[in-house]
Parts: structure tokens; C-alpha cells; sequence
């Protein structure tokens, strides 16, 4: 399996963001990533409503 194909300073971020190494996520199926990116869009969107909610 080929590594991802995408820039470092993305790599990095998303590492970051997953909150799993780089090396893992440079060799996670594409598939999976996606996944997890679409659990935390899910997460971050959860949290925004729930902030608004609050201030309102």
C-alpha cells in the first residue's frame, strides 16, 4: 500500500486533529481516513451547535 498522497503540513494537522502519529496515518487505507475525518466533522459540528445553544 502506497502512503497517502498529501502534503506534510497536512499531514500533520490531520495527525494532530485524529490525535494518532503520523506514520500512522500516512499508511491508513483511504478509506478508514475518511472515516475518522467524518466522525470528527460530526464532532466538531456537535459541539458548535452545543456552544450556540449556550449563548442563546
Amino acid at each position: 500500500m502506497r502512503p497517502m498522497q498529501i502534503s506534510g503540513e497536512t499531514a500533520q494537522k490531520l495527525a494532530k486533529a485524529l490525535d494518532i502519529p503520523i506514520e500512522q496515518l500516512m499508511h491508513m487505507p483511504q478509506h478508514i481516513l475518511l472515516q475518522k475525518l467524518a466522525e470528527l466533522h460530526a464532532k466538531e459540528q456537535k459541539e458548535s451547535n452545543e456552544q450556540r445553544d449556550c449563548t442563546e
